[in-house]
């Protein structure tokens, strides 16, 4: 059930809830308690490093007057906004809880269209979500960015209007709350949801996690040359001649790279066990598998951070659970950072390997014009495009070939779902060019990028540290935050922008059924009533998958009357003879783009004029029609 808001704050509000009213769950976060070294969550200890704030210059933590994207936004000044566009615009715009976070935050989503034209869920829809993964923060805001482009151009720019007016488009910028708050609030750079996980099978919870040892707010790394006897990991890369970056090698290395922090738990490894450790991105039930250690033969596959069991996370299911309710989407975007890629199925499987031709080649068309709006250099599946992007394995070095992905959104999306479905990653730690003409957009390419755009600030040169138990190291490398997750504030609006136009440009290829001619021949008491429909939009009112595992219905024409006139078999004063079923329903199939489909009702009057009866267009995912027809008007000759 959709809990719609009348007016809210972060913390506390009355929220409309069936017929009655409900307060929104009072919680004090721990970005709110400055002197609160740990809290506590449903009885377990988390969150440890939030007593140890850190506004960061690039991010905004109160809203202002006008909403600009020259820095990053919290959940609150996001929601902020939400809360504006509702009580600006309520014609257009609905703004609802779909669900709490782990830590019990409320994630907020609208619903935008115009309400004068018909229920949400009677038209054609698009749902676009960021905020999946905690740091990968870009992705919320083109959220936000293409919220407020819609918003604002809405009675101003045809094209957008026209699409407000016919479709439904649902956003939701923050999926996970909870992490994008510890992100920003922090100098912890998570992934993950904040859910404590024993990642290391100690059987213990988030003991070992990264800190800043330093106190400049940000968790960088530390390198340090092998010791007699220890086996180096890294070497400096001989492309650098300034000695700044770091190659990881398989033997031979000289030098051992880690994240700045200290062996808490003293089992000799460094922050191996941080906060969380659960993937929402591996939690979808579509080809999900155990986590590791779940396989009790040893000869399965299993997928890091899969969860307990699919959609065992409440944000997955927030997500899950809303598309299911609403089969009237169509395209979906779920984003993260940092490819970037045009992320799509198949995630375990070449792509003509399992997916219909006809299928695939839509997914194909988006592939090309989300390369032409964004200039991403990758678009393709995930199992077979990403996975062998690069060359070579990263840390294996060896070559790089197809590799399955499991749990995963897009999969859910094509097999389980029917629809257009991506899950692109934005950004690419500044590797703009090829500056080595090597085929790769790697570390190299970066800190080029980095110092002839970015004026070096997304490096930090190497500095000297005496390390509370490893003694003298440095401490350096790229910023985690704003440069190798996320981009520079004056990168963000550029990234955010043309992702949120790709998304835009799925929007518009909706499916959209368009009641044609109705004509109504009449011969003496009978009528035959002729009815002519097209789907006037781009992509079909189902793919092939969809029409496979049922999630959409065939299109239909419905025709009725007043109970009352229908009621007495053959004495009934209004008799429809064709279509003879029960809930006189023509099933017509799947309308594909610009083909019409043509259907008759045959209708007889005994006794009686100015019979008013009700056509009915439905589409699962074309939209709903109805038109009112009236027979035998008292006026007939």
């Amino acid at each position: 059930m959709r809990i719609l808001f009348s007016c809210f704050s972060l913390f506390s509000t009355l929220l409309i809830f069936g017929q009655g009213y409900r307060p929104l769950h009072v919680e004090t976060w721990p970005e709110s308690d400055k002197d609160t070294a740990f809290y506590t969550i449903k009885g377990e200890r988390h969150g440890i490093s939030f007593f140890k704030q850190h506004r960061h210059p690039e991010v905004q933590y109160e809203a202002g007057e006008k909403l600009t994207f020259d820095t990053y936004h919290t959940v609150d000044v996001m929601y902020h906004w939400y809360k504006h566009w509702a009580e600006t615009y309520p014609d257009i715009v609905d703004l609802y809880e779909v669900g709490q976070s782990f830590e019990g935050r409320p994630i907020l989503q609208m619903t935008l269209t115009n309400k004068k034209t018909g229920k949400d869920t009677d038209k054609p829809a698009a749902y676009f979500e960021g905020g999946r993964h905690s740091g990968e923060i870009t992705s919320s805001e083109s959220i936000l960015w293409l919220t407020q482009h819609l918003i604002e151009n809405y009675g101003k720019d045809p094209k957008i209007t026209q699409l407000i007016d016919t479709k439904t488009i649902y956003l939701r910028p923050q999926n996970s709350p909870d992490g994008s708050n510890l992100y920003l609030n922090t100098a912890i750079a998570n992934r993950s949801t904040v859910r404590p996980k024993d990642n290391d099978g100690d059987g213990l919870l988030d003991e070992d996690e990264a800190e800043d040892l330093d106190g400049d707010g940000i968790i960088y790394q530390i390198r340090r040359r092998a010791k007699e006897g220890e086996e180096g990991t890294h070497r400096i890369d001989p492309r650098d001649p300034k000695g700044r970056l770091m190659e990881r090698v398989q033997q031979g290395g000289e030098w051992i790279v880690q994240t700045e922090g200290i062996d808490n738990d003293g089992d000799g490894k460094y922050n191996e066990d941080g906060i969380g450790g659960l993937d929402l991105h591996r939690n979808y039930p579509e080809n999900w598998r155990p986590d590791n250690g779940g396989d009790l033969t040893n000869r399965g596959y299993t997928q890091n951070g899969a969860g307990e069991f699919p959609l065992s996370e409440a944000e997955t299911r927030a997500t899950v659970l809303w598309v299911l309710s609403h089969p009237n989407i169509s395209v979906v975007n779920s984003m993260d950072t940092r490819v970037p890629m045009h992320l799509r199925p198949p995630s375990t499987s070449k792509s003509e390997e399992r997916m219909y031709p006809e299928d695939l080649a839509f997914y194909k068309k988006y592939d090309e014009l989300g390369l032409s709006i964004t200039g991403y250099p990758w678009a393709g599946d995930v199992y077979e495009t990403y996975m062998t992007r690069y060359k070579t394995n990263r840390f294996t070095g060896d070559p790089s070939k197809p590799s399955p992905l499991f749990g995963h959104g897009p999969d859910f999306g094509y097999f389980y779902f029917g629809s257009i479905w991506y899950g692109d990653e934005l950004w690419n730690n500044g590797a703009m060019k090829d500056y080595d003409n090597n085929g790769e957009y790697d570390d190299y390419d970066a800190i080029r990028w980095d110092d002839e755009a970015n004026e070096g600030k997304g490096f930090r040169e190497w500095e000297p540290f005496t390390h509370p138990t490893l003694g003298e190291v440095e401490i350096g490398g790229f910023h985690p935050k704003f440069f190798g997750q996320n981009g520079p504030p004056w990168q963000l609006e550029n990234w955010a922008k043309k992702q949120a136009l790709f998304n835009l440009a799925m929007a518009f290829e909706l499916p959209q059924i368009t009641l044609g001619k109705v004509d109504i021949k009449q011969k003496g008491d009978t009528y035959t009533i002729n009815v002519a429909f097209s789907n006037t939009g781009n992509l079909p009112v189902a793919l092939r998958q969809a029409q496979l595992v049922k999630i959409v219905q065939e299109d239909r024409l419905q025709l009725s009357f007043d109970k009352e006139l229908t009621k007495g078999g053959d004495t009934a004063k209004v008799q429809i003879a064709n279509p003879a079923t029960f809930d006189k329903t023509i099933y017509l199939g799947y309308t594909q783009p610009g083909e019409q489909k043509t259907a008759s009702f045959t209708v007889k009057l005994n006794g009686v004029s100015g019979a008013k009866g009700k056509l009915k267009v439905l589409s699962t995912r074309g939209g709903y029609i109805e038109k009112e027809i009236t027979l035998g008007k008292p006026d007939d000759k």
